[in-house]
């Protein structure tokens, strides 16, 4: 028996949440805003502190500055029994920060990476990638770190964990092709509906998942409000979301990973993990900040229970 469920590999940060405020200053003005809020940030922070909510074991892996903010989240975490003893201290940079404006629309940011920058996946220590029996990875850059991915794939395989990974949105515009590679090794691969749509190029989510689907053996796109869609092995199952006020969609995504990973790792059926990701996800976006929504388990299958979530099929949108 490892000790971990999941172990969590990637970015961790401050977010600062700017509400009620849908315009930035012009030079030499000020705005004033409703509310900011101070939360922990980062799609595998946040995907860690939902798991950890649930229940589940989970030890993180990454890089903190020596500061108030890198302070605060160990002590966070602490609280939420996350094993935080793999992680680094940054002698040279702070602790990351984002700014959020608007969070209920289109919304802005401002990012300083700090730390996250450091973190070197062909420095992780063997012992900390032993650990658990599923781990779940961030942080691909693309043609940047692609071979370092793969690399670090291959270590994670040799100890027998199952492997899922959400590569995030492409900030360089190429959409490097090797993800495809990636997605042929892991067990589970995350992406949303948009990064579906550019890396494969397609003009419809059907066309996009059928393409996807000859790459990988486990494709999961997340839809946002339309719910949720598994490919596995050729065969499709969809689930739709749940309908909630929206406050911030900050970690929507990475909390909807987490849901289906739970439902995963307890062996639930694909559509009752899509089920179980899609209300962590819209639970999480009925708060301020990536983690204040997030249930634990029992508030989730209290919502679950209270609310239904459609099998019917809905290609019909258009996206």
């Amino acid at each position: 028996m490892k000790p971990y469920d999941v172990v969590a590999i990637g970015d961790v940060n401050i977010d600062l949440i700017v509400a009620g405020r849908y315009e930035l200053p012009l030079p030499g003005q000020e705005v004033i805003a409703d509310n900011m809020f101070v939360h922990i940030g980062g799609g595998a922070a946040l995907f860690t502190m939902a798991l950890a909510k649930l229940g589940l074991k989970i030890s993180f892996n990454g890089i903190l500055g020596e500061d108030y903010y890198g302070s605060y989240i160990l002590e966070h975490f602490g609280e939420l029994a996350v094993d935080t003893s793999h992680m680094k201290i940054s002698s040279s940079s702070n602790t990351g920060i984002t700014i959020a404006i608007h969070p209920d629309r289109d919304r802005s940011f401002i990012t300083y990476t700090g730390s996250n920058e450091e973190l070197k996946l062909s420095q992780l220590e063997e012992d900390s990638l032993a650990q658990g029996r599923h781990i779940h990875l961030t942080g691909y850059k693309g043609r940047r770190n692609h071979a370092e991915f793969m690399t670090l794939i291959q270590r994670v395989k040799s100890h027998g964990a199952t492997i899922s990974c959400d590569v995030g949105w492409d900030d360089t515009g190429e959409w490097y092709e090797g993800v495809f590679e990636i997605m042929s090794h892991v067990d589970v691969f995350f992406l949303n509906e948009s990064e579906a749509l550019q890396y494969t190029a397609c003009s419809t989510m059907e066309q996009s998942m059928e393409r996807l689907s000859r790459a990988g053996k486990h494709i999961v796109c997340k839809m946002g409000p339309h719910g949720a869609v598994a490919m596995i092995d050729g065969v499709r199952t969809y689930r739709s979301g749940y309908a909630v006020q929206a406050l911030d969609t900050t970690g929507a995504g990475d909390s909807f990973n987490a849901g289906y990973i739970y439902g995963y790792l307890k062996g639930m059926d694909t559509g009752q993990s899509l089920e179980y990701g899609n209300a962590c996800g819209a639970m999480s976006v009925t708060a301020y900040g990536g983690n204040s929504g997030i249930p634990d388990k029992a508030e989730l299958e209290h919502f679950m229970q209270e609310r239904s979530s459609s099998i019917t099929d809905h290609w019909g949108i258009t996206l």
